[in-house]
């Protein structure tokens, strides 16, 4: 059989929106990913949609060759708004990062992904909107994270730097 897919109606926009946005807190990105496909065959700009699906797809990471990183970056540079072109992209990177070091690469490997992440954090900060400390807050997390114990960042790159040592 042939199947094809149907658009929903403009006016469905916000009730779908509304749909992506329980998917997630359902821990459910596929379905919330396929509803942000939808609205934005019929509105292709919808920045909320773009900002969702860009999220639903980072909550499918693994840390595998299989997550669509490129994607994703492609998807928040649709972004209207610098700030949130910043501040979505810093995520993408954090996100990037933690599904890595949750599959297993060394945390030492992940330093740049976490400081493409800072940065955007970063410039986002510079130009967010009066009262939004978001980019603060994401910043912080990712500062958190890289000073804390299981990190043991110096401890892993001595043991690197050692591994490289020829023997006397």
């Amino acid at each position: 059989m042939d199947y094809q897919l149907k658009a929903i109606s403009r006016a469905g926009i916000p009730e779908a929106l509304a749909k992506v946005e329980l998917y997630r807190y359902l821990n459910e990105p596929e379905e919330s990913e396929s509803i942000c496909r939808d609205i934005l065959a019929v509105d292709p700009k919808q920045q909320l949609a773009l900002r969702l699906l860009g999220l639903s797809i980072t909550d499918q990471f693994l840390g595998g060759i299989g997550d669509r990183y490129r994607e994703v970056e492609e998807i928040f540079q649709r972004l209207s708004d610098p700030y949130e072109r910043n501040y979505y992209t810093g995520i993408l990177y954090e996100r990037r990062a933690k599904a890595q070091l949750c599959a297993g690469q060394s945390p030492h490997t992940l330093l740049p992904l976490f400081e493409r992440a800072l940065n955007c954090f970063g410039e986002a900060e510079k130009i967010r909107p009066a009262g939004n400390d978001d980019s603060i807050l994401r910043w912080n997390r990712c500062v958190r994270l890289l000073q804390s114990p299981s990190f043991t960042w110096e401890e892993q790159l001595i043991s690197f730097d050692a591994d490289d040592t020829p023997p006397h």
